[in-house]
């Protein structure tokens, strides 16, 4: 199972990468197939080798992880990518967002929260950093708007999977607190994904968030 899935770790600080490759080391799943100090680098080693997920850097000299993130989405449809960002660092985030990138952790994040993203975005899925969730909140809160028409397309199981996304939980965790297998959460989450036309995760969560989804909950279901 060594090496099923592969990583390159792209960050101009040694420190940085040398940690991510300590966390990996671990992992019997994982191999690191490469690394790369600037986005020049990650540009020319991805015309040699072939990853399964990129750990990009947002700052990286010469060229910087958005435009990095930009070349790989043009040219792959396959390579996944997790951008390696701080809490504070808000415009490159929605940046990121817009462009598509699969995962947003943040640099400081433990170990299994590293792990798990990386094994998330190879499923196919998308991964956010719980602290990068509270972020988005902060941002969108202020926004005073109505709400959607789409959501009176979700059923009521719909709308508690959503709540719980939109807190940054996996499939996995949101079926442990629902009582509910991680397939049958997969197959709520297509479905409402659907109903409120948005693409994966990070997309639902901001959809979530600007509609205030806990208190729309409450008001429809207030009287049961």
């Amino acid at each position: 199972m060594k090496g099923e899935i592969k990583v390159l770790i792209a960050d101009d600080h040694a420190i940085i990468r040398e940690g991510l490759k300590r966390i990996i080391s671990f992992e019997e799943d994982i191999e690191i197939v490469g690394e790369a100090e600037d986005g020049d680098k990650v540009i020319s080693l991805l015309e040699r080798i072939v990853p399964d997920v990129v750990l990009l850097d947002c700052n990286m000299p010469i060229k910087n992880g958005i435009e990095v993130l930009k070349s790989i989405k043009n040219n792959s449809e396959t390579i996944k990518v997790i951008m390696l960002t701080i809490e504070n660092d808000r415009n490159t985030i929605h940046a990121a967002i817009h462009i598509g990138a699969d995962g947003y952790v943040l640099k400081d994040s433990a170990g299994t929260e590293i792990v798990n993203a990386i094994r998330m975005v190879y499923k196919g899925e998308k991964y956010i950093d719980k602290s990068l969730v509270s972020m988005l909140f902060l941002d969108i809160k202020s926004k005073d708007r109505k709400y959607s028409s789409a959501l009176d397309k979700l059923s009521k199981r719909e709308i508690e999977v959503l709540i719980k996304i939109s807190k940054g939980l996996s499939n996995k965790e949101i079926g442990e607190q629902l009582f509910l297998s991680e397939k049958t959460i997969k197959n709520y989450a297509t479905n409402l994904f659907r109903k409120i036309d948005v693409d994966d995760r990070v997309q639902a969560t901001i959809f979530a968030i600007e509609n205030k989804i806990e208190e729309y909950y409450k008001k429809r279901y207030s009287e049961e």
